[in-house]
């Protein structure tokens, strides 16, 4: 296989495995079920890090910007993730509370992508979700400084080292800057691939009085 991009770009394929088949008529009636049944049946075919996600944002000066970040759950007030109020999704968030995540899942030819606004948790639930994770992200929510200028990684690894043993030492510590955020959808788009490229796109958008739902050309 060759270094050139082009050449590279058109060697790959997709969805070369048999993809499962997907019938919008026998949906619910609202998205979270769905999302949950695909959520489970991605993590059993295999999919690698299921709960990972694109997070869109939009800062002050009106530009885009995404990022991976992790699913903290899910249920009726929104999906959930987290990270540091100071950091620059957080700045982003605060002056715009509206966002977008997306999945993808490779594994099952499926996305499934969500806008609406954001809220933040309170400091007590948001602490609660932290001490809930592992020893490495307490440690990681301790270093903070999140999307700041970095001097030279020897600062960083300094900081690491520090917040790791701390986060050992005291696994109830407290990380103040760390926030918990809900997206609560205005619009849930599930997309399940075919290898004829006869998508299937099934779109709920928010209803005064539950969800509404409809199809989309691929």
């Amino acid at each position: 296989m060759g270094t050139d991009l082009h050449d590279l770009l058109r060697s790959l394929r997709v969805w070369d495995a048999e993809l499962p088949s997907f019938d919008p008529a026998a949906a619910p009636a609202e998205p979270l079920t769905l999302f949950t049944e695909w959520f489970a049946e991605a993590a059993a075919a295999g999919q690698a890090e299921p709960h990972t996600m694109s997070l869109a944002t939009t800062g002050e000066d009106g530009l885009p910007d995404v990022r991976i970040v992790m699913l903290h759950g899910a249920d009726e007030d929104g999906w959930a993730f987290a990270s540091h109020v100071t950091s620059r999704k957080g700045h982003q968030l605060a002056a715009r509370p509206y966002a977008a995540l997306g999945f993808y899942w490779p594994a099952q030819g499926r996305q499934i992508r969500l806008r609406g606004p954001v809220t933040a948790a309170s400091p007590e639930e948001s602490l609660a979700d932290l001490h809930a994770r592992s020893t490495g992200a307490l440690a990681a929510a301790l270093v903070g400084r999140q999307s700041e200028v970095l001097p030279s990684r020897a600062e960083l690894d300094r900081a690491s080292d520090a917040a790791w043993q701390r986060a050992e030492s005291a696994p109830d510590a407290p990380a103040p800057t760390w926030t918990l955020y809900r997206l609560r959808p205005d619009e849930v788009e599930f997309f399940q691939g075919d290898a004829r490229r006869r998508h299937t796109r099934l779109v709920y958008r928010r209803a005064e009085t539950g969800w509404t739902t409809g199809l989309l050309w691929p």
